[in-house]
């Protein structure tokens, strides 16, 4: 066979990676984003319009996922579901939606209902507005058309706030001092139902009063109290600005935008100093509270110094997770503890104008002459691949890569991304001050032992 039949055989079979499968994603699809977002709610009743397999999938896929959570009396195996087949899709599904509707409004004790369509019902036609528009006069309920095709989890969160501010809310007067916190997606992000209440914590301590909207009771009030914000503040590089753009338009609130979830004391003691900033809050005050926290934090470092500068100092470290927790990892290791950076991965595939600035972010804001290589992938073949014959001794990723991180890449791994199988997160979190202390409890405790 000649050199040009053998190129043209190569060109006939070559596959297109975009169009097909990825191998264990690090997330799951638009309808489970919508999903995990309203049993985030205390109150929320999601009603699923959508194939059985849908619901139960993200029992696995995505509440298990986020560290082993369970679904609770709306989740899991109790969430009401339209069950669509095949007659459904021939003759439509909206006269059984109609009477889900009805049925779960008589038998769960919600205060938001939370009607998410997935990919039948947008494929068929299924006029879902107008059978949620029946029971609008009747219980406070909303309808997300979340696909599985219009995108993954992080787009699910986006359209359920994007349902809420043109279904919901309207307009209030503007409290002082009151904050909304978005861009933490829960489940996805691992470590939510500790991030959020430390966030609330950390603002009130400057006089701050956060809407954290999740885990708190009175869900549908707190969501309601959203258009009173002085200010919106998002805590991602990406996901959840469309969102605030969105109240902005609506409501006029002004939003801050930070990259991550502040890990440990330099990022905290600058995110406190932004906010107080915009919201003009006395900078004596502030820089009480600053020095204070970092007085004590400081002090509690000092504890494990030696095993680390004995047992792994200067340690290469590779991170593989989204791009929230990448970058708070990332900077928080490397700017605290002296740690290299190998490489960083990040998995929530942002969108491609959002790439430039979340890789700027760590490249520049990282006081070490060894830079990291910067991926963005999300397919665990490609990126175990990218992993293999590098020198870092950590590997900060999910818990795919725990079983055998020590085998294939000789490296000590600790649990930090989607998705978490072999840990249970409840209140265990990184952010702030003491979260960046937690961070080094579980680093150090991978390698400390008798002497």
């Amino acid at each position: 066979m000649s050199e040009n039949q053998v190129q043209s055989k190569q060109e006939v079979y070559t596959i297109d990676p975009s169009k097909h499968a990825l191998e264990a994603p690090r997330f799951s699809c638009s309808l489970a984003g919508a999903y995990g977002t309203t049993l985030g709610i205390r109150g929320g009743i999601p009603i699923l319009h959508s194939g059985a397999g849908c619901g139960v999938g993200q029992l696995f896929g995505t509440l298990y996922a986020g560290g082993q959570g369970a679904g609770g009396n709306e989740g899991g195996t109790s969430t009401p579901c339209s069950c669509l087949v095949e007659d459904h899709v021939i003759f439509g599904g909206e006269k059984k939606l109609r009477n889900l509707i009805q049925s779960t409004t008589e038998i769960f004790n919600g205060e938001l209902f939370v009607v998410i369509s997935g990919c039948v019902p947008s494929l068929i036609g299924d006029d879902v507005d107008a059978v949620v528009n029946e029971f609008r006069d009747k219980v406070p309920i909303v309808h997300v058309n979340a696909p599985g095709f219009s995108g993954n989890s992080y787009e699910g969160y986006e359209l359920f706030f994007e349902a809420i501010i043109d279904q919901l809310l309207t307009e209030k007067p503007k409290k002082k001092k009151l904050v909304n916190i978005f861009g933490v997606v829960p489940y996805n992000h691992v470590f939510w139902k500790g991030e959020l209440p430390t966030v609330k914590k950390l603002l009130a301590s400057i006089g701050v009063e956060a809407n954290i909207i999740f885990t708190e009771e009175n869900g549908l009030s707190n969501i309601q109290q959203i258009p009173a914000a002085e200010y919106n503040i998002v805590l991602s590089s990406w996901n959840g600005h469309r969102v605030a753009k969105k109240l902005k338009e609506k409501f006029g609130t002004p939003f801050i935008t930070f990259p991550n979830v502040p890990i440990g004391a330099k990022q905290t003691s600058e995110f406190l100093r932004t906010v107080a900033e915009k919201l003009k809050i006395p900078s004596q005050k502030v820089e009480e509270v600053i020095s204070h926290e970092e007085n004590w934090t400081y002090r509690y470092m000092e504890y494990p110094a030696d095993a680390i500068i004995l047992v792994r100092p200067n340690s290469y470290f590779a991170v593989t997770a989204d791009s929230n927790t990448a970058i708070g990892i990332t900077k928080f290791l490397t700017n605290e503890i002296g740690y290299l950076p190998d490489i960083v991965q990040i998995t929530d595939n942002p969108p491609e104008e959002y790439r430039e600035s979340i890789a700027k972010e760590i490249l520049d804001n990282i006081d070490t002459v060894v830079k990291p290589e910067i991926v963005f992938e999300s397919d665990t073949y490609k990126i175990r691949k990218n992993l293999e014959d590098r020198p870092f001794q950590f590997l900060f990723s999910s818990s795919l890569e725990a079983p055998t991180a020590m085998e294939d890449f000789g490296a000590l791994h600790i649990p930090t991304a989607f998705p978490v199988y072999n840990k249970s997160v409840l209140v265990h979190n990184y952010a702030g001050y003491d979260g960046g202390l937690r961070l080094v409890e579980d680093v150090v405790s991978t390698f400390v032992g008798p002497l």
